[in-house]
């Protein structure tokens, strides 16, 4: 049998790579292509910002939901860790509906099942059409969230136990091209509908920026909600107050303007350990598919919080703590 090379494509992927880091493509965080709505939302939607245009136009199951998007975000993860893996993908990808609840902190009681699969058929029927730039190409195309989806199997008792899934060219080209950014695990914790929305928006323009500014108007726009300017602004007043973004703190400026702040970042520690080239590649080999830069910040995370103890030798004691990060 002759091996498919690990650069290569694939008939199909299969997603098995554990703890595979959040992950979602920058055009739908840019953008508001899902729905923030929790009743189905059948109107068609466009939205027109410098060069780009959307419309996004739903079945009669409605539009997307930002709740369905991560169905997205988790094939787009095992993806990339397959990429930083060497591993061959395909936009074609079989996963277990099991792992997908337990990677996106849902319930996996039998309604958790049923929704999972009305999530599959919004996303399968809400249409894009966009000029937008993926993998430096630009193209006007139309296409759905995704192409296609299968439930493989079942329980006797009805629960979809393996799911197939196609993501859509444009979708994909976006992973090929790495034109994704990583979003903290504490994003699928974020219930609200609009906190997910913000949260994604300020990943895209804050970054690891320590402040970024936006109007209200503009942030209203940006976030697509259907909500009128003051009845947004009041909520984005009670986000501020309860401070529950994941990386960012929300401050009301003067001039009607939001201000994200990046919250400390443990790079900042003095005396941070660094790691010799070596090191992290040692660490890819022990946590095939992992993102190793992820793994870095999460030991120099537990680092800072068990007290910042002063090491003889930083590479031997987080390969050292790789060896157990990589059994759980």
């Amino acid at each position: 049998m002759t091996a498919i090379p690990s650069t290569g494509m694939r008939d199909f992927f299969v997603c098995d790579l554990f703890d595979a880091s959040p992950k979602a493509d920058l055009g739908s965080m840019e953008h508001p292509m899902f729905s923030l709505s929790t009743r189905p939302d059948r109107t068609i939607r466009s939205y027109v910002h410098n060069d780009v245009e959307v419309t996004v136009t739903p079945s009669v199951r409605g539009r997307a939901t930002i709740h369905d998007k991560d169905i997205l975000i988790y094939c787009i993860s095992q993806l990339m860790a397959a990429v930083n893996a060497g591993r061959a993908i395909s936009r074609k990808l079989t996963l277990t509906a099991h792992d997908l609840l337990i990677a996106t902190r849902r319930d996996t009681g039998g309604d958790s099942y049923s929704r999972l699969r009305e999530a599959f058929e919004r996303l399968a029927g809400t249409r894009i059409t966009t000029n937008i730039v993926t993998g430096d190409e630009e193209t006007t195309s139309g296409f759905g969230l995704i192409e296609a989806w299968e439930i493989v199997r079942k329980t006797r008792g009805g629960r979809m136990v393996s799911v197939t899934v196609t993501l859509s060219e444009w979708l994909f080209r976006a992973v090929t091209a790495k034109s994704v950014l990583t979003l903290s695990r504490d994003y699928f914790g974020l219930r609200k509908p609009l906190e997910r929305r913000v949260y994604e928006i300020a990943r895209k323009h804050c970054g690891n920026q320590r402040e970024w500014r936006v109007t209200v108007a503009t942030l209203h726009a940006k976030a697509g909600s259907d909500a009128p300017v003051r009845v947004f602004r009041a909520a984005v007043r009670k986000m501020i107050a309860a401070d529950n973004l994941p990386d960012y703190t929300l401050i009301e400026d003067d001039g009607d303007v939001i201000r994200f702040s990046r919250k400390r970042l443990i790079e900042d520690v003095p005396g941070l350990p660094a790691f010799a080239a070596a090191t992290l590649d040692q660490a890819r080999s022990m946590a095939p598919g992992m993102d190793v830069y992820a793994l870095e910040a999460e030991w120099r995370a537990f680092w800072v919080t068990a007290g910042r103890q002063k090491l003889t030798n930083p590479d031997k004691a987080f390969l050292g703590w790789m060896r157990g990060r990589a059994k759980r």
